[in-house]
């Protein structure tokens, strides 16, 4: 049973600044047609008498959803930088630095395209303000959840604090939000199957992957020494197909190369973002893994590995990829770059295939979250991840990744807090993958604009009025929409 957080603790949700920066620029900046007219307009919707102050450029950018350390906003972060020390060295003031229109424009103008494109409200959440709102009641919500212990088998995992907890989201705009415990390391553990998965089906080929490796769900408990009736491990997502796939990931090459080169890849899915290692967990890992030698063994009997594979090789391998360190905003870029068809969206590089995107996340959609899967896709009806570390890799195909990390898990291994964040995010948008079905309940959809709605209705309405189309204004009326509605004209 969940213990509630009395409520003069709770920490209050965060209140829009004094300035309304997004809603205000959106109106004007969206007339604008030229890309060097938008600093002009932008200069003038930020300033303050003749001078606009960097601070307050950085917070106004920020609530699209864009950071200081966007790698696409790099020369604008260099230049503003650049005056800011000046500042500083001149005057020997710590207060904010302030530019004139012409600097102004220098110093944003290599990156305008973004910087415009984010204040027209034209990124793939328009509204984010309002949107990370939500994100973060849920997370309060969340937090008061305190049931489940951290996993026991590794003393590392074992000794977590179990009041850590924290959710980040990534879209695949790039726009950014993190909520509490988001920057400290914890090892990807399981996370690390469908990505391993993915890369070498990048590598080679997804008819290659699956001659080792077959694509059902189990039915069966992740660990369970059991194979299909081909005799290959049921899918990647369960510990004998990742082992199997850790056994064909750059085969070829040596074990120190193989981890170099994944670790790396990581790194570059999480677009440059916190990657590690923890050696502590590692050899805990080797030390209990008694289970995954005998899965080991057992494949091995069955010829479930490529010829030529070393078996002990395989399985440090695969020891070695449960141990890799990230941390929840990382983690949110890597779900994002997924979501994004395999490009990263804070770098533009493209990582992975189209073809092996789709298969991970057809199964990470059946097979992701152990023994819940079923009724995970069932509640939720997304793609997802999660490790015995707590954490949940979360994926909104075509518009955003999520990671919630907290180690207390419920009996099938599963974050308690993230599984509870999941379905309840999925209660608030319609992001369930059938959410959009005619007829279904209507809940938010952060990808478009009040505003939006509301005037596609009101057009939509006149058409039929004009065309004498009762058959639509019968089915209007029954929806429950005003048809005394006009539009911006009274019509």
């Amino acid at each position: 049973m969940a213990n509630e957080t009395p409520s003069s603790s709770r920490p209050q949700l965060k209140k829009r600044p004094s300035f309304s920066i997004p809603s205000s620029c959106a109106e004007q900046l969206s007339r604008v047609t030229k890309p060097t007219d938008i600093e002009d307009v932008l200069f003038n919707l930020l300033k303050n008498g003749d001078m606009v102050s960097i601070q307050k450029y950085w917070a106004a950018l920020q609530m699209t959803g864009l950071r200081q350390t966007d790698p696409r906003l790099k020369e604008t972060k260099y230049n503003f930088d650049d005056v800011q020390e000046k500042h500083l060295y001149d005057t020997d003031d710590s207060n904010d630095a302030r530019v004139d229109r012409e600097t102004f424009k220098k110093c944003t103008q290599d990156n305008i395209v973004l910087i415009g494109k984010a204040f027209k409200n034209e990124m793939v959440i328009p509204e984010f303000w309002e949107f990370t709102g939500h994100i973060d009641e849920l997370y309060y919500l969340c937090q008061k959840n305190t049931s489940g212990t951290p996993a026991q088998y590794i003393p590392q995992l074992a000794r977590a604090d179990p009041n850590l907890w924290g959710v980040s989201v990534c879209t695949v705009d790039g726009q950014r939000h993190s909520i509490g415990d988001t920057t400290k390391p914890f090892c990807i553990q399981s996370c690390s199957k469908p990505l391993t998965y993915a890369l070498a089906m990048s590598e080679i080929g997804v008819d290659e992957t699956h001659k080792y490796i077959g694509q059902e769900p189990s039915g069966r408990s992740f660990n369970e020494l059991t194979l299909d009736s081909r005799n290959k491990p049921h899918n990647p997502l369960i510990n004998a197909g990742a082992i199997v796939t850790a056994g064909l990931l750059k085969r070829k090459l040596p074990i120190s190369e193989r981890f170099e080169y994944t670790q790396l890849m990581y790194n570059i899915l999480a677009g440059g973002e916190y990657t590690g290692f923890s050696n502590p967990t590692y050899l805990g890992e080797r030390a209990t893994a008694d289970r995954n030698f005998a899965l080991g063994y057992y494949m091995k009997e069955y010829g479930c590995f490529p010829e030529g594979s070393d078996l002990m090789e395989t399985l440090e391998f695969y020891f070695m990829l449960c141990s890799i360190e990230i941390t929840a905003e990382s983690g949110a870029v890597i779900a994002a770059t997924l979501a994004n068809g395999g490009i990263c969206p804070i770098t533009g590089e493209k990582v992975l295939s189209g073809d092996a995107v789709r298969n991970t996340l057809s199964l990470m959609y059946s097979c992701g979250m152990y023994d819940y899967s079923g009724q995970f896709a069932f509640h939720v009806g997304l793609p997802a991840k999660s490790g015995v570390a707590g954490a949940v890799l979360l994926v909104v195909p075509n518009l955003m990744g999520i990671c919630t990390w907290s180690p207390p898990l419920d009996q099938h291994g599963n974050s308690n807090r993230g599984i509870q964040f999941c379905q309840e995010l999925v209660n608030k948008f319609s992001f369930h993958n059938y959410d959009n079905l005619k007829h279904t309940t209507k809940k938010m959809d952060p990808r478009v604009r009040k505003g939006d709605i509301s005037a596609n209705s009101i057009v939509t309405l006149l058409f039929a009025a004009a065309n004498g189309d009762l058959t639509a204004m019968r089915r209007f009326a029954l929806s429950g929409m005003d048809l005394t509605a006009a539009d911006y004209d009274g019509r």
